[in-house]
């Protein structure tokens, strides 16, 4: 019988947007995770340090607590199809539950607020279709395992890079004049500290996701089953709670100049309509999401935890993933 976590999911989710903002101070970026994948597809440098810190981050995981990820309650055609309408739909939608949610909700988007309400209730209503089975849940687990403080002590590792970095850069970095246009020229971007920013922070934000827990499609599932029912766990209320709060203070009191430490522009959304690809990439998103239990973070995490330890469970993140990829490159 699964028990709630709501300490670790807290602490956990408190954890989650200081990754998120340190890639934002240095470099200017989102961390968008399915934005990671079909750029590094497409051969993009950055994506593709950010899918392999994420993925490095899981096989940290996977050899700490000497386990592979959970096995999966669907048939393997039905677990690619999950990752194949996630891949399509966070493509329509650019955009999935790191982007928009954490990251978007934060800056009180309302493209991204339409975006997260729209997954959220597909994922809802697939969860409730499919997984209406799910067995009841014990009592609440407010402790905090060895292996968990573990997580959080060792995401100090590429804090401390993103702290150096922002001490030793950010102090430096030269504004620009404007051109005669009155356009901000953007200063010249340093390549390979952005692309190991990417890393560091993949890497940080995969041990923050595994101790939250979202890393475990059984309680994704179990929350998106709802307070009626049995099986419900609120634990995954606790890491939005933490997330949003931190996210929302960081975003709209510690972001700085907006001038990218690293150089390069300044990429967060401004403004951004709500149109019907926005709505219909999102519910696509949603339906694989509940379909499975697994978003783009969890499952480049778990396939980093699968290949720690000697490829338990591997084919099914890897079946996820490939189907995930195949249906962003369709768009």
């Amino acid at each position: 019988m699964a028990h709630p976590t709501p300490l670790q999911s807290l602490i956990g989710g408190l954890t989650i947007p200081v990754a998120a903002h340190e890639l934002l101070l240095l470099n200017g970026n989102v961390f968008g995770i399915s934005g990671f994948i079909h750029r590094a597809v497409k051969g993009n440098i950055d994506g593709t340090a950010g899918v392999a810190g994420l993925i490095l981050g899981g096989v940290l995981v996977g050899q700490l607590e000497s386990a592979g990820p959970a096995a999966l309650s669907l048939t393997l055609p039905q677990v690619m199809l999950s990752g194949f309408l996630v891949g399509l739909g966070t493509k329509l939608a650019n955009g999935c539950t790191s982007g928009h949610m954490i990251c978007g909700i934060s800056r009180f988007s309302i493209r991204s607020i339409a975006a997260t309400v729209s997954f959220f209730i597909t994922g809802v209503i697939t969860t409730q279709l499919v997984h209406g089975d799910l067995p009841a849940v014990g009592s609440a687990d407010w402790s905090l395992s060895a292996t968990s403080a573990k997580l959080l002590a060792l995401q100090a590792v590429p804090f401390t890079y993103t702290a150096i970095m922002y001490a030793l850069v950010c102090g430096n970095t030269k504004k620009l004049k404007p051109k005669a246009d009155g356009k901000e020229v953007p200063n010249p971007p340093h390549h390979v500290l952005r692309a190991a920013t990417y890393l560091a922070t993949g890497f940080q934000f995969a041990l923050a996701l595994r101790l939250s827990n979202l890393s475990e499609a059984s309680r994704v599932l179990s929350f998106l089953i709802l307070p009626f029912h049995r099986g419900f766990d609120p634990s995954l209320a606790f890491l939005a709670g933490g997330a949003l709060s931190v996210g929302i203070l960081l975003y709209h009191y510690a972001r700085g100049n907006e001038r990218p430490c690293l150089g390069g522009k300044w990429s967060i959304p401004r403004r951004g309509k709500v149109d019907a690809r926005l709505i219909i990439g999102s519910a696509i998103f949603g339906v694989g999401w509940g379909l499975a239990g697994i978003c783009p973070g969890p499952a480049l995490v778990n396939l980093g935890r699968a290949l720690g330890v000697g490829g338990s469970n591997l084919t099914p993140y890897a079946g996820w993933f490939a189907s995930m990829v195949l249906g962003g490159l369709l768009v």
